[in-house]
């Protein structure tokens, strides 16, 4: 058995799921949850707000705050132009490697004194925490996250075009799948969770099976 907080780290492109995921096994193992997404989000708003170029890595270091004050329940975070300008700070190694010791804190000592932590992102079981008790990859084929997605902001009133989306996401992909620094792949010893033909209630229960298969977290879950 391990000594210290067990960690989960769940990796995947965007709309694959990640976020519902990671929420659902935190609040069933009673772990902390940190969706590192949001804090590049938030540097990528402050950006935005101080109207300087998302892709200017001094800009953007001067214009971030310290990790712990950045405001992560904004709503202004889920804006699209957060989202883009997000996938650009995220290229910037100043700006990862500010981040990096942030991370491994909040997985180190879980706050609220939880014995354990999920921490979702693209880079999690590769970089950030390559020692987690159990590493997930989450994928879903990219039509289908597209669809997610447009159901998502729908849902929150905005209008989006299907096929601009499309397009908008492929380029992600291909900028977190090339990116020189932490590119968004699955680790080597991460089970991946392809959640294409799954709904939210089953890509739980089959990260639960993944989970519960593990000795680390035999008996673990409050579901």
């Amino acid at each position: 058995m391990t000594d210290g907080p067990l960690v989960i780290a769940i990796d995947g492109p965007a709309a694959a799921g990640k976020g519902t995921l990671a929420r659902r096994i935190a609040e069933a193992l009673d772990f902390a949850h940190l969706d590192t997404g949001l804090l590049y989000r938030a540097i990528g708003f402050a950006v935005l707000q101080a109207k300087q170029d998302p892709s200017d890595e001094a800009a953007v270091l001067a214009a971030v705050e310290e990790p712990e004050s950045l405001r992560l329940g904004d709503p202004a975070l889920r804006r699209d132009d957060v989202a883009d300008a997000a996938a650009k700070v995220a290229t910037l190694p100043g700006v990862r490697k500010r981040l990096l010791q942030f991370q491994r804190d909040f997985a180190a000592a879980p706050p609220g004194g939880k014995k354990g932590a999920v921490v979702e992102g693209r880079d999690i079981g590769t970089v950030v925490l390559p020692a987690a008790n159990l590493k997930i990859f989450l994928t879903a084929a990219l039509e289908i996250r597209a669809d997610r997605r447009l159901k998502e902001l729908r849902e929150r009133g905005l209008q989006s075009i299907r096929s601009q989306l499309l397009r908008e996401m492929r380029e992600r992909d291909e900028r977190d799948e090339k990116r020189a620094v932490s590119p968004l792949r699955p680790a080597e010893d991460a089970a991946v969770l392809d959640t294409t033909e799954l709904d939210a209630d089953a890509a739980f229960e089959a990260a639960m099976t993944i989970i519960r298969s593990q000795p680390d977290f035999a008996d673990k879950d409050r579901s």
